[in-house]
This record gives structure tokens, C-alpha cells and sequence, in this order.
């Protein structure tokens, strides 16, 4: 009986669908709304295009992301597509190049549809960068101290296995402007140096670098350049060619709204054939699939795939500047909001180019009861220790951060 009482709550909680599908699509509001009223259109983008409960205050995007209706819709109806077998094409990716996908990524993120590769992650496709380049002992890696252990352990693997250097550039917190922050990491290529390696926007504070002028310096001193791009696709406005880096990975179950198990793996054209993939089967040799080569891995679910297309269709109907500015506008209010407590110390720059939808500081008392009482009243956040990250995204309302500060001067005074 309890079982069946926790079975119907479950699914009174549950939006109606159609029999055998997943959560039906609703319309987005009309874009007239937004200018009009966009309190009231981005309550209903929460309401209609995500399942999150009224009760939930998701404040951890920048971990991973929540995915639209519309995005669970296409990966149930792929599911139950290729579970029939109704049409005459194997149901998975691993051995096929995915053109069409790849054409609609590449043409959200600003690249050549041949430089695009899809992989599982931003981590996977940092490995297969920092594996693939052909690196001997005694190269150096330039590396900054506020990479994501995906970002830095690779690295490590390669110094671990075939002796090549990793050198750390320190960033101070908070960070310089953004031409010290450049002056900074290009001064520090030194004449050994063979690859910079860095994030576009860093995993703890959220730090915007600026990724087009340290890739040109880099570039002109013949360095190739890596950029962990997982917290920059999506987040802001992004056109990966003018970025002119040689590489870059990306995470789009993050901030793209796919599906957990989506990345992404850029390979500028001139690069194509000087990188060796790690995971192979057949065509993995076969120049003329450009970026795809590295797609040869073998069979994979072809669900995820079309969930990442999802994602792009439902941030195009949006439109990424609205995106932006609706997550920044509320970055700004949580930096703001935290001025007003002297146990709070920012490490996110005042510059408002420096920072888009994260905002980290670093919490001078026990964090114990803080972090206790958010566990309680169904607040996620990220952080461990005395650091303390708040990352929104459009289904972040004004009242979940109003509840955070709220929480945080209720249980720390």
C-alpha cells in the first residue's frame, strides 16, 4: 500500500502525457510578452518547457544542466523509433558521421561542420586532445591554477606517461582586468612551451577570459592553444572560428540545455590530421571525414544525439542573446545581493564582462549550518569548503535566489 500511495503521488506530480510518450511540449510564450512583461515570460518558461517542482531552487547549472520538455520528447520518441524498427538505419551513433547533427551544432557554435566532432563530454574531448597532440619529453603545457580537474589531470597523464612538462600560471582572486589577465598568461610561454591550455570561463568563479586575444598572442608565438570550453558554449553568445583557438571541448548538457552525456570536440581545419584519436574503430584513418573520424568509437546511444539537437532548436527559439541577458541579469542581482553580507568575500570581478550566469565567494564563517539548512529547504548549490557558487539559468526564478539570501542571513546572521 505504501508503495502504491508513493507510486500516485509520484505521478500526480507528473505533467499529462500522451500514452507512451513522454511529457507533451507546450508553445513558448509569446516573444511579444518578454518585452512587455518578462517576469511573467520567463515564469512561464519554467512552467510549461521544465519539470522542475515549485518547491526546487536549482542553483547549480554550472554542474550540470536541467533539460527542457522538448528535449525529453525527442529522446523518447527517438527511443521508441528505433526500438521499432520502422525505419532502415541502425538506432545508435559510433560508426556513422551524423552530418545533419553535427550541420545544426556547428551552425549554432560558429564553426565548420567538418571541424565538429560529438563525443560524451568536455572531459572525454579534453582527453583526446591533450592524448592526440604529438607532445615528446621535455615539451611544456601551460596550464592555469583554476582549471577543472578535466582540464589538468590530462595534462598530468601525458607528463605521468611520456614526460612532457606542466607548468601552473597563477590567477590571483579576484582576478586583474582582462588585458592584465591576457599580459599575464601570454608572458608566461616560455621558450619551451608547446601548448596553452585554459579555460574559456572558469569551473569555480566563473571567470570570463578573454579567449580571442591570449589565442592570437598565443598564435603568433607559434603555441597551439586548448580551450576547456565547457562553461562558455551556451552560456554567452559564442562563435567558436573568431575565437581562433586550435582546439576546444564542450559540455552541452551544461548551459545547451542536452541531455546529461553530451559533448563536443572542435578541431580547427588546419588541424584535422595532426591530432590521433584514442578510442577507434574502423574509418578512425580516414581523412576525408574531417572531425567525424574521431566519432568512430563504436556504438553509442543515438538518443543523446538528437536530445543535443533538441537543446539547440529550444535555445534558437529563444534566441541566445535573450538567453544571456535574462541569466547575466540575474548573476548580477546574486553579486549584488551578497555585497550586502560582510561574511562574504567575492571572487568574482566587478567588471561586468568578467562574469555571465556564476558568481562565487568565499563564505568567512562555518559553512556547516548553511550548507545543512540548503540541504533542508531544497536548495542545491555547489561548492566545497568555504567556496560557495551560485550559477542560474532561465529556469531560475528571482525567488529562489531571494530564498538563498534569505537562508544564508537566517542561519549566519
Amino acid at each position: 500500500m505504501i508503495a502504491r500511495r508513493l507510486f500516485l503521488q509520484a505521478a500526480a506530480a507528473v505533467p499529462a502525457t500522451a500514452a507512451g510518450a513522454g511529457p507533451l511540449p507546450k508553445p513558448l510564450p509569446d516573444r511579444a510578452l518578454l518585452a512587455a512583461d518578462p517576469e511573467k515570460y520567463w515564469s512561464l518558461i519554467r512552467q510549461d518547457q521544465f519539470l522542475l517542482p515549485d518547491w526546487r531552487a536549482y542553483l547549480n547549472n554550472g554542474s550540470l544542466g536541467v533539460p527542457p520538455v522538448p528535449v525529453l520528447a525527442a529522446m523518447e520518441r527517438y527511443l521508441e523509433r528505433s526500438a521499432s524498427l520502422t525505419e532502415d538505419e541502425y538506432p545508435r551513433w559510433g560508426y556513422e558521421t551524423l552530418e545533419q547533427h553535427r550541420t545544426v551544432l556547428a551552425d549554432y557554435l560558429g564553426c565548420q561542420q567538418q571541424e565538429l566532432a560529438i563525443v560524451h563530454s568536455a572531459t572525454e574531448a579534453m582527453s583526446i586532445i591533450a592524448g592526440g597532440l604529438p607532445l615528446k619529453s621535455g615539451d611544456e603545457v601551460l596550464i592555469t591554477d583554476q582549471e577543472h580537474p578535466s582540464g589538468r589531470e590530462c595534462w598530468r597523464l601525458r607528463q605521468a606517461r611520456d614526460g612532457i612538462a606542466v607548468r601552473e600560471i597563477a590567477i590571483p582572486l579576484p582576478p586583474p582586468s582582462a588585458v592584465e589577465l591576457a599580459d599575464r598568461i601570454i608572458s608566461s610561454i616560455g621558450p619551451r612551451t608547446r601548448v596553452l591550455s585554459f579555460s574559456g570561463v572558469t569551473t569555480t568563479t566563473g571567470l570570463v577570459l578573454p579567449v580571442r586575444e591570449i589565442c592570437q598572442e598565443a598564435r603568433r608565438k607559434g603555441v597551439i592553444t586548448v580551450v576547456d570550453g565547457a562553461h562558455l558554449v551556451g552560456q554567452m553568445p559564442v562563435r567558436i572560428a573568431e575565437l581562433g583557438c586550435d582546439y576546444l571541448a564542450a559540455s552541452p548538457h551544461k548551459w545547451m540545455f542536452a541531455p546529461a552525456g553530451s559533448g563536443l570536440l572542435y578541431i580547427r581545419q588546419e588541424n584535422l590530421q595532426r591530432l590521433w584519436p584514442s578510442t577507434v574503430t574502423g574509418n578512425w584513418d580516414n581523412a576525408q571525414l574531417g572531425a567525424a573520424r574521431f566519432m568512430m568509437v563504436g556504438t553509442n546511444n543515438r538518443a543523446i544525439v538528437e536530445g543535443a539537437v533538441a537543446g539547440v532548436r529550444f535555445a534558437q527559439s529563444i534566441g541566445p542573446e535573450a538567453i544571456y541577458h535574462r541569466i547575466h541579469q540575474l548573476a548580477r542581482e546574486v553579486r549584488r545581493r551578497a555585497l550586502e553580507f560582510p561574511y562574504l568575500q567575492l571572487l568574482t570581478p566587478d567588471d561586468d564582462r568578467s562574469y555571465a550566469a556564476m558568481v562565487t565567494f568565499r563564505l568567512l564563517l562555518d559553512p556547516g549550518p548553511f550548507r545543512a539548512a540548503c540541504s533542508k529547504q531544497r536548495i542545491w548549490i555547489y561548492g566545497g569548503g568555504d567556496l560557495l557558487r551560485v550559477s542560474s539559468h532561465i529556469h531560475t526564478r528571482p525567488g529562489d535566489i531571494e530564498r538563498f539570501f534569505s537562508l544564508l542571513r537566517s542561519t549566519l546572521g
